[in-house]
């Protein structure tokens, strides 16, 4: 069987070849696709190692750790979540995704930073609204952004985890909400739906908004009301998932979704360095597996739509798990449910432990016997991008 190529097999040829000059991308975008394509081939440096059995050496190439990079994200996100695991309260949590209608998607593409921003700040105003006005109490919110769908289209939307109950001020207690039952999804969507269109509106009037090429026309205040007006007219999706039954749930959940990128290698099926193809579920055909071929370029372009904005904040938190004095307000919750102050330090589950991660080996991968000693530091070689190995 034909082992499936990586992300870095598929990217270094092609930009070593004359198509990768006919994208137009940013500097950050350019700047991912090298550190992926250079990840793990020594073009970073590494660390050799000694085997007393066998005596020989082996070389462990550095990772780029790159936060788009499908092979980084397992140490990352399993060091993120030994800080999240101390976070969580005994109390149910859910799932809510609130999404982002497609014909905002031209718009939304030209101005990256301030239209995550504006989704971030839209949906969990509107959580922490709901949260004052049907419990009087402050919930805890973590916010996930994703901007894929199954085929690396556009497809804005965001993952946010809400604690099942808050703190009330006066008097200070715990407020919980139905075991099953958070807010009425549609009262939701269309406060969400108010904000989000409110605020574009007034990125535009203040002038805070991009238009390039064809888009420039829409710049005037009828042209840009007409823009918005399709999405103005139906519901916006805000969808409710089952809560969670308890903090091991909330952790596995997290662990699948906060350090996702918009392809993982499993789903890369083969290249002939020409197309790539690649698995994808259509949820339009009741979820099936099927299977998409795309020209390199194409699947390279389609890729970097998902490459973030440089320092920019994907995972973010609200309310009583805002950053600021966010250990007293944790403490005085966890006053108020009985529990412990702080959780005494536990093991992450099986599920995330196996997460995989760069570390020293354990074993000689020639005489398969432990006790391999690191002997030196390895300098950056070059690599060329024509290698697909």
């Amino acid at each position: 069987m034909t082992p499936r190529p990586t992300l870095g097999q598929i990217l270094r040829p092609f930009l070593a070849g004359p198509t990768a000059a006919t994208l137009r991308l940013a500097p950050h975008q350019w700047k991912t696709l090298r550190a992926l394509a250079a990840c793990r081939t020594g073009a970073l440096g590494g660390q050799a190692y000694f085997c007393p059995s066998c005596r020989r050496e082996h070389v462990v190439a550095h990772s780029c750790r790159n936060r788009h990079c499908p092979h980084c994200q397992g140490a990352a996100a399993v060091d993120w979540l030994a800080q999240q695991a101390a976070t969580l309260l005994p109390v149910p949590y859910f799932h809510l995704v609130f999404t982002l209608p497609h014909s905002l998607n031209g718009l939304i593409r030209q101005n990256r930073a301030a239209l995550f921003k504006l989704l971030f700040a839209a949906a969990t105003q509107t959580l922490l609204e709901f949260g004052a006005e049907r419990l009087d109490a402050q919930l805890g919110i973590t916010a996930v952004l994703h901007t894929w769908s199954q085929t690396l289209g556009d497809h804005y939307h965001l993952h946010c985890i809400v604690t099942g109950g808050g703190v009330a001020r006066v008097p200070s207690r715990w407020v919980a909400t139905a075991s099953h039952y958070l807010f009425p999804v549609r009262a939701l969507s269309r406060r969400f739906r108010g904000k989000y269109l409110a605020g574009l509106n007034g990125l535009f009037t203040t002038g805070k908004l991009a238009f390039h090429g064809q888009r420039q026309e829409t710049a005037t205040p009828a042209k840009f009301a007409a823009l918005l007006r399709p999405a103005a007219q139906p519901e916006w999706v805000v969808y409710a998932k089952r809560p969670f039954a308890g903090p091991e749930q909330v952790l596995a959940y997290l662990s699948r979704y906060t350090h996702r990128v918009a392809l993982s290698p499993r789903r890369l099926l083969a290249t002939d360095g020409h197309t790539v193809t690649f698995a994808y579920k259509d949820y339009a055909d009741d979820s099936r597996p099927k299977t998409m071929a795309l020209g390199t370029a194409e699947f390279v372009r389609r890729f970097c739509l998902h490459v973030l904005p440089e320092r920019f904040v994907k995972i973010r938190h609200y309310g009583l798990l805002g950053n600021r004095h966010k250990q007293a307000r944790l403490a005085h919750a966890r006053q108020l449910l009985g529990v412990a102050p702080l959780p005494a330090p536990q093991p992450l589950p099986e599920l995330l432990q196996a997460a995989p991660r760069q570390a020293s080996p354990v074993c000689c991968p020639f005489c398969q016997r432990p006790g391999l000693v690191k002997v030196r530091e390895v300098p950056p070689r070059p690599v060329t991008l024509l290698d697909s190995s």
